[in-house]
């Protein structure tokens, strides 16, 4: 093919891997001289040539007995990475982190596995700041999703639960619910913290104090949701609780399930509102009124912002994170 350009090998190869300034003249003798030859080339080879893997990492909490790609939050976060990722033609590297391993994130970009890294499921714990601040110190692109750590820079695409969380429970007064629980998750999750947030502006803005006694802790899964529902049938029994915001729909779901076993219905006994309007929300008997969030398009404005040059100097100029809007789709629980 050199011979047929009438140029060097090397020549050829930086036309073919795009590297180094080339005149436009000699790039098209090379170009035709390919098509010429019929030169089809090796992606394996382009990957070596400009030292990159072609992989884009997505790191994702190992936990036992849950099935992760099942579950709606994050079969949607990953299938929108997935879509822009084949989009700008990368690959992605599921990396499953079992609790008590090394957060070797550097390590993965010095070994060449990936270009690029997105994060699910972090936990706000010092193991895990001190491996994003590696990362960040060493400007190797990677972004979290659903997840932001106070008064650390790292580059986030979240949703506004905050104002999610205030929908929920502002639609619970309106219906005249008074004494409404609150089924959080962990706070080492910022989404935690936030919905908890978005909670005590509701009651504030209408008068209403946080009560130690209307708050309960679940771990985000239909079990633990499901456990809680004999204190809170008890509370709904003796007049104490008349509604629930759960944090999101697995919890919600579990705990009507138990509520049901306990013979309360919703709407007729208490009202319930979950959160991410998941597949569940929409099949459950009653159907589930919760906080639509938009998963998908999260998982893929990460990935843009990380492949796409344009996303990236957008992301850049707004200060690293972006925060997408949720909106309240009411059913009949409530």
């Amino acid at each position: 093919m050199a011979r047929l350009a009438g140029v060097s090998e090397a020549t050829v190869s930086r036309v073919l891997n795009n590297v180094g300034p080339i005149k436009e003249e000699t790039k098209q003798r090379v170009l035709r001289a390919a098509a010429e030859v019929g030169y089809v080339p090796s992606a394996l080879a382009q990957q070596f040539a400009r030292r990159k893997s072609g992989n884009i990492g997505v790191i994702l909490p190992s936990v036992p007995k849950v099935h992760l790609f099942s579950t709606y939050y994050f079969s949607e976060i990953l299938s929108g990475i997935g879509e822009a990722a084949k989009r700008f033609g990368y690959d992605l590297l599921l990396i499953f982190q079992e609790p008590g391993d090394s957060r070797d994130y550097a390590g993965l970009f010095r070994k060449q596995k990936v270009d690029a890294c997105i994060m699910l499921g972090s936990q706000d714990v010092a193991e895990e700041r001190e491996a994003l601040a590696e990362l960040a110190e060493a400007e190797y692109p990677f972004c979290l999703v659903n997840q932001r750590f106070e008064g650390y820079p790292f580059p986030s695409v979240d949703a506004d639960h905050v104002s999610g969380s205030k929908l929920a429970v502002e639609h619970l007064l309106r219906q005249g619910r008074k004494r409404i629980a609150f089924l959080n998750g962990p706070g080492r999750y910022s989404n935690s913290m936030d919905r908890l947030e978005g909670y005590a502006s509701a009651l504030s803005d209408n008068g209403m104090a946080l009560d130690d006694g209307l708050m309960f802790q679940g771990n985000y899964s239909r079990k633990s949701g499901y456990l809680l529902a004999p204190i809170i049938g008890e509370a709904i029994r003796g007049g104490r609780i008349d509604a629930v915001f759960a944090a999101n729909d697995r919890m919600a779901i579990g705990l009507l399930q138990g509520l049901k076993e306990q013979g309360f219905e919703a709407p007729l006994h208490y009202g319930l509102v979950g959160y991410d309007d998941s597949d569940g929300s929409r099949i459950i008997s009653p159907r589930l009124t919760t906080v639509a969030v938009p998963f998908y398009e999260m998982g893929k404005l990460a990935a843009e912002m990380l492949l796409d040059a344009d996303r990236q100097s957008g992301h850049a100029a707004s200060g690293g994170d972006a925060m997408l809007p949720v909106h309240l789709v009411p059913r009949e629980t409530s």
